[in-house]
């Protein structure tokens, strides 16, 4: 329980002092995390040394800097395509194709898609998160409303797509195949996601597109839609923003938005646009990184396997574990292959279907993920609509959703077939 002391201070102290500026959202999570992790050091064993040098492991893990750098491509790739122009060409070029009231359910469609063909939320979100803000201000519309909608739909894909890393995890380590996990994944997730599209569409049955949208220059459509395509077919997301800053720069200086220094200018702008993003998924590496060491994993799964003695109980307890420990480290994959181990044990010894398994851990994960005010996909989309995560959370509808469809499938197929 001590392990996980860091974890709760971090709620309560965000909370804490959120309620003492009297503004939920006027305390920068970089400061509850700065106080957390201090936190997490002074609760450690060992030499300060020792207990420092953890926590920088944690923070300097492959994962970690991956996403940091996609954080610093896709700030510069943002920041260069909005300072010439491509993004508001982008969005009156959709809102002069898409009918006002079909714009949220739209934004939700393309999201699923896109994010099932490139098997990554985070890719998703870096992708579509500008188009739909900067329709979110021409509409009029609740900014954090559509910034969920948008990362609502890129789990849809993460969940599902062959290519996602937590398909390929899930799947692999409980032994069955992609296909059959789809097929068992599908039944959740689809209704799901329809009844959310109608939802969206019924939501923004009032939404007005405005009627005086200025002329589209398609050239300017290029690097956005390039990034689009490229990232459907399946080209490594670093890789692909590194195209689209560089053709947001070769069209900026063609249209005459940009020249050569001022075109460097804007990309460090948009660079260090996402310094607070970084800081935070560094501190929030290593917090998560002591809570691992100091056996707060361990203490959650010894507490969790206490209560399994029927098929029901072990499938809700590999959904349990997998949750608790995707709250730990932030991270649905890293979850997964956590907990992979265990649940195949649970799995063998009560008899449970392996298909189910994998849907199991792959589903909770994602939905634990969208969730997280400190996870990779909140804290991107938050920082490119320039919004707190906190203010995204109240409107992320879709793993809400899901989480209801996940829990009936798991306790009503059980009682079906126990009453078989």
């Amino acid at each position: 329980m001590r392990a996980l002391l860091p974890l709760i201070f971090f709620i309560a102290a965000y909370v804490g002092l959120s309620v003492i500026a009297g503004d939920f959202y006027a305390i920068p999570v970089t400061v509850a995390f700065m106080m957390t992790a201090i936190v997490a050091v002074a609760l450690s064993r060992g030499t300060l040394k020792h207990r420092i040098k953890v926590f920088s492991r944690g923070s300097g893990k492959d994962n970690i800097l991956l996403m940091i750098w996609i954080f610093i491509l896709a700030g510069a790739f943002a920041h260069s395509a909005k300072g010439m122009g491509s993004v508001d060409d982008v969005v009156n070029l959709m809102l002069g194709i898409l009918p006002g009231n079909m714009v949220m359910a739209g934004l939700f469609l393309a999201a699923a898609v896109i994010s099932l063909s490139i098997g990554t939320s985070v890719g998703t979100i870096v992708a579509l998160m500008p188009i739909a803000v900067t329709m979110a201000h021409t509409m009029n519309e609740s900014v954090p409303f559509i910034a969920a909608i948008v990362i609502g739909g890129s789990f849809f894909g993460d969940n599902l797509s062959f290519i996602s890393d937590t398909t390929v995890c899930a799947t692999q380590s409980q032994g069955c195949k992609m296909s059959d996990k789809f097929r068992t994944n599908i039944r959740i997730a689809a209704p799901a996601a329809l009844i959310l599209f109608v939802a969206y569409a019924v939501i923004g049955w009032q939404s007005k597109v405005p009627t005086d949208l200025p002329e589209v220059n398609y050239l300017k459509v290029i690097p956005y839609l390039t990034v689009l395509v490229t990232a459907i077919m399946g080209m490594n997301v670093l890789l692909v923003l590194v195209i689209g800053i560089a053709l947001s720069g070769i069209v900026g200086m063609m249209s005459g938005d940009y020249g050569l220094l001022s075109w460097m200018k804007v990309i460090g702008e948009g660079i260090m646009g996402m310094s607070e993003l970084i800081i935070v998924t560094m501190l929030a590496g290593g917090v998560l990184e002591m809570i691992r060491t100091n056996g707060g994993i361990r203490f959650l799964m010894n507490s969790i396997l206490r209560h399994v003695h029927s098929p029901r109980s072990a499938e809700l307890s590999i959904a349990a574990l997998v949750s608790a420990t995707n709250v730990c480290t932030a991270n649905n994959t890293v979850a997964i292959i956590t907990v992979a181990g265990i649940a195949r044990e649970i799995s063998h010894k009560y008899a449970l279907d392996p298909r189910r398994v994998a849907s199991i851990l792959d589903t909770f994960s994602c939905i634990i993920q969208g969730i997280l005010p400190y996870g990779a996909q909140l804290l991107m989309g938050a920082a490119l609509a320039g919004i707190s995560p906190l203010q995204i959370i109240p409107y992320l509808y879709y793993p809400l959703i899901l989480a209801v469809f996940a829990l009936g499938n798991i306790l009503m197929v059980r009682k079906l077939k126990t009453e078989e």
